[in-house]
């Protein structure tokens, strides 16, 4: 089976530079969900119809589709003749790059109803069918689908409406689009009109009918994009909490597609939840965690907290109001306490992080005590370079690293320390200016 996805639409409803496709819903593009629908399916080969001189689409999603270029908006039947001669599968599926509600279940009940036809339509019952092709049903089939503007009164009673997705056998399908004609209100090549023609063939037509309308609705405004942002939220949240994870208010998290949730976490309100990210069992989350591509290994427990790209261990606590940056690695049982941040540093299994630090660039082996205020001074206006802190070392309050430097295991570095060069294992390193006080100093200044 071959898909193809008409994607050449204007946008003009959305007033956007942008493609309508390509606006993000829960951080994707809306078309990515129909493509996705398509790799589900596993199709021989998935087709994009874009508009003429418009390579946005190809720059986002590059060889992983095939593209068909629409030269005029003429309508869905013309967008369709664009990519007719990249299909070349038995049967085609016509999708719609702005319609990502489709479940994958459906769309296989639907393949699975179309086995003995020629072609499938599937179609909803809408309460308010205004503005939708309507279903004209025969003794045989489906006979005709009408859109709104060319319907008669009696037709707009009809309650089943077309969703625009079709499923037909190839070859007859390329016959009927040759025979396709712009005698209607808009002056445009219709796809519905394939119905009617392959029906006066004596061609099998049917219907299915899905039990949801919301899974047919394209997305053509700003308002429409944030309601489906709601739906699709819904439906992520509904698949967590049956299997298992505990979300204290569901209205105030925000879950992505593809993060992976084990069961017996519990979310508390306002975590973000993005890209790649997995969470392992026992994991607290919140409040206002922030995670992005992120792993979160099991009983972990974080609050306030800001990290992408990062990997916290089990049983970790980290936070209030930490920054994990791109390439952190925190081993087993640390604490990562309130305003430090660690960017590209592996911290080793049971040290302690526990405030008001920068550690940047660097390696800190097991159970080491880093005191509040410690820099790891990283960076010489040119060039970045790592610093080694070996196995139970302790650094004190308010002490420097000025890379590349590497403390011994079990050395000590004294508070208000700069540490310029190694400082061997077992090792006490003072480095700073020896305290001097200079008796009645304050009073001799105030009589100036």
């Amino acid at each position: 089976m071959d898909v193809v996805i008409l994607a050449a639409g204007k946008s003009t409803r959305m007033k956007s530079k942008t493609s309508k496709v390509l606006h993000h819903i829960l951080g994707k593009p809306v078309l990515s969900y129909v493509v996705d629908l398509a790799k589900g399916v596993q199709a021989e080969k998935t087709i994009v119809v874009v508009a003429d001189q418009d390579d946005s689409i190809e720059n986002i999603f590059g060889d992983e589709l095939l593209y068909a270029v629409q030269k005029k908006q003429l309508g869905t039947g013309d967008a369709l003749r664009a990519a007719v001669d990249l299909i070349e599968s038995d049967t085609t599926l016509v999708l719609y790059g702005d319609a990502p509600f489709l479940r994958p279940e459906s769309l296989e009940a639907f393949l699975a109803f179309h086995q003995d036809k020629d072609l499938s339509i599937l179609s909803v019952n809408m309460p308010d069918p205004f503005n939708y092709g309507r279903i004209l049903r025969g003794d045989g089939g489906v006979e005709k689908i009408v859109e709104e503007k060319d319907c008669t009164e009696q037709q707009r009673e009809i309650k089943e409406i077309n969703s625009g997705i079709l499923l037909m056998k190839t070859a007859p399908m390329k016959e009927a689009l040759g025979k396709l004609k712009s005698a209607n209100a808009q002056g445009e090549y219709y796809l519905t009109d394939l119905v009617e023609i392959f029906a006066k063939e004596g061609r099998k037509v049917d219907a299915f009918v899905l039990a949801d309308p919301e899974e047919t609705v394209g997305i053509n405004n700003r308002k429409q994009l944030a309601q489906a942002r709601e739906i699709l939220q819904q439906r992520i949240l509904e698949k967590h909490l049956d299997n298992g994870v505990t979300i204290i208010d569901p209205k105030r998290v925000y879950i992505e597609p593809n993060v992976e949730i084990a069961s017996d976490v519990e979310i508390w309100p306002d975590c973000y939840l993005l890209g790649s990210t997995t969470i392992e069992a026992d994991v607290l989350l919140g409040p206002g965690v922030y995670l992005k591509n992120c792993e979160v290994h099991q009983g972990a427990h974080m609050e306030y907290t800001r990290a992408e790209d990062a990997v916290i261990g089990q049983e970790t606590h980290v936070g209030p109001y930490t920054y994990l940056r791109p390439g952190t690695v925190i081993g087993e049982q640390c604490r990562i306490g309130d305003f430090v941040e660690i960017k590209n540093a592996n911290i080793g299994d049971g040290t302690k992080v526990s405030h008001l630090s920068y550690v940047g660039d660097a390696d800190l082996g097991k159970k080491i005590n880093v005191g509040c205020g410690t820099v790891f001074v990283n960076y010489d206006g040119r060039s970045k370079y790592r610093s080694t802190i070996e196995d139970k070392a302790f650094l004190g309050c308010n002490s420097n690293y000025v890379a590349p430097v590497r403390v011994g295991e079990n050395a000590y570095v004294a508070a208000g320390t700069t540490v310029t060069e190694d400082v061997p294992a077992d090792a006490l390193s003072i480095g700073r200016v020896r305290q001097t006080n200079k008796l009645g100093w304050a009073k001799d200044k105030s009589k100036k």
